[in-house]
């Protein structure tokens, strides 16, 4: 039986997950433009609050929903998780923004462009993940697109064991080490986050398909 046919349709679930999905691509999709264009980083701080703002009231429906509703297409806790761990990514994508601005950054690193670009690639393969959920009529494609999630992650931690060997190495002024040094770890805990995520799709996979 399909996950959401026991649901009253304004219940779905799976339309809270996958609204906040896109708003992760949005928000990094900002992120990446702020990245290019640090100069307009005040503007493109502002549009990614309002997309985090967004996404938490996305969150809040969805717990609120889940509270008041007696049967659920998963676990609770697995609705919990997931509604939860992709708030954490655009809280982590806002919290790289709101720094880069709170610093005054004039010039961004090769490095944070490289980690922008793959947390934006994790983030629309997250996306494509949450679609696959409604209904699982392929799951081993989802399970695909988890093992790509991961892989982005480990490409994600070899770029910023690089940006922080060449952040030590070049570097002698201690306050730019530490500014970039919280950048980098805000971009690859987003990251984290949707591996985190990943994880917890191919959990409600094997456990449902």
């Amino acid at each position: 039986m399909p996950f959401g046919s026991l649901l009253p349709k304004e219940y779905s679930f799976f339309d809270f997950f996958e609204q906040h999905a896109r708003k992760c691509v949005e928000g990094t999709q900002a992120l990446l433009h702020m990245l290019r264009d640090v100069h307009a980083a005040a503007e493109y701080a502002k549009a990614v609050k309002d997309i985090e703002h967004a996404g938490d009231k996305i969150t809040h429906h969805t717990l609120e929903t889940l509270h008041k509703t007696f049967i659920t297409p998963l676990d609770r806790d697995e609705i919990h998780q997931l509604i939860s761990g992709m708030d954490d990514i655009l809280d982590f994508v806002d919290a790289t923004g709101q720094r880069i601005v709170m610093y005054d950054i004039q010039d961004v690193t090769p490095e944070a462009h490289e980690l922008g670009t793959v947390l934006l690639e994790a983030v629309e393969q997250v996306q494509e993940a949450v679609s696959g959920l409604r209904g699982l009529k392929y799951p081993m494609d989802v399970l695909k697109i988890c093992v790509e999630i991961n892989r982005l992650e480990n490409e994600g931690d070899a770029i910023l064991r690089k940006s922080m060997a060449r952040l030590f190495k070049e570097s002698t002024d201690p306050i730019y080490i530490i500014k970039w040094k919280e950048i980098y770890e805000f971009l690859e805990n987003a990251l984290d986050s949707c591996e985190d995520v990943a994880n917890l799709i191919e959990g409600i996979v094997l456990e449902h398909a």
